[in-house]
């Protein structure tokens, strides 16, 4: 008898907690915000839905937000995919002539535009194969490795002391420094190096360095560029261009 009314008791204090928690999880969607001081950062600052919102029809709670589950199918990720979607779209569409010539070139052939695919040696060496690539990086966040090694190929074309001293003073301001938006990733080691050679800059300052940005960009951007949409639209695009021709 005693066992009975034990067990009775455990069921009676499991469900009171049941109904608690489901009184706190409903107040929470329908009362709207948290008081503030238990609100997480991402409440605070507004990008809580609204209880309009929240309760009209159809509508799926934020829930990347609010609930410890971290499910993947949140309305955030969900506006985060359409704009990537209309980021693809717009790379898509890039043509040749939408291009920015960084570096002045000649129109590529077709031929030449296959021909960068063979090698990354032979895409660097084309003044039009390093703008298109250039371009393919600044959807990539990551054009300040282009930049640099550009830098630094004109650096070394400089026969002026002073001149040598000043374009190697902008390069470390510029990719070098750790104060720098546009710094580049290299070791401590060839960081080292640098910092003693621009004691007496010299056009090769920093000759290491861009070959360790050149193996980045060979090893991880250039892939990703042979199947990109701009590298791929602009020899299908010069492609229908020659036979309609």
């Amino acid at each position: 008898m005693s066992r009975q009314r034990g067990r009775r008791r455990d069921q009676s204090s499991e469900r009171k907690s049941h109904a608690q928690s489901f009184r706190l999880l409903s107040a929470f969607f329908e009362d709207g915000p948290i008081p503030a001081d238990r609100e997480s950062p991402m409440a605070r600052s507004g990008t809580s839905p609204s209880r309009a919102q929240l309760s009209s029809p159809g509508h799926r709670p934020n829930t990347c937000c609010f609930c410890w589950c971290c499910c993947c199918s949140c309305s955030c990720l969900t506006v985060r995919r359409e704009d990537e979607n209309r980021g693809r779209l717009k790379v898509q569409e890039t043509k040749l002539e939408t291009i920015s010539n960084c570096e002045a070139c000649t129109k590529p052939s077709v031929e030449e535009m296959k021909q960068w695919a063979q090698s990354f040696d032979k895409l660097m060496k084309n003044p039009a194969g390093r703008n298109v690539f250039r371009e393919f990086l600044r959807t990539e966040y990551s054009e300040e490795n282009m930049l640099f090694w550009l830098a630094c190929e004109d650096l070394k074309k400089e026969i002026n002391k002073s001149a040598i001293e000043e374009k190697a003073r902008m390069i470390y301001e510029d990719y070098i420094s750790i104060l720098s938006p546009k710094e580049v990733s290299l070791d401590s080691r060839v960081r080292e190096v640098i910092n003693r050679k621009m004691q007496e800059p010299t056009p090769h300052t920093f000759e290491d360095a861009q070959l360790q940005i050149y193996t980045l960009m060979h090893r991880d951007s250039y892939p990703r560029f042979l199947n990109s949409p701009i590298y791929r639209s602009l020899v299908q695009g010069g492609s229908r261009s020659s036979s309609e021709s």
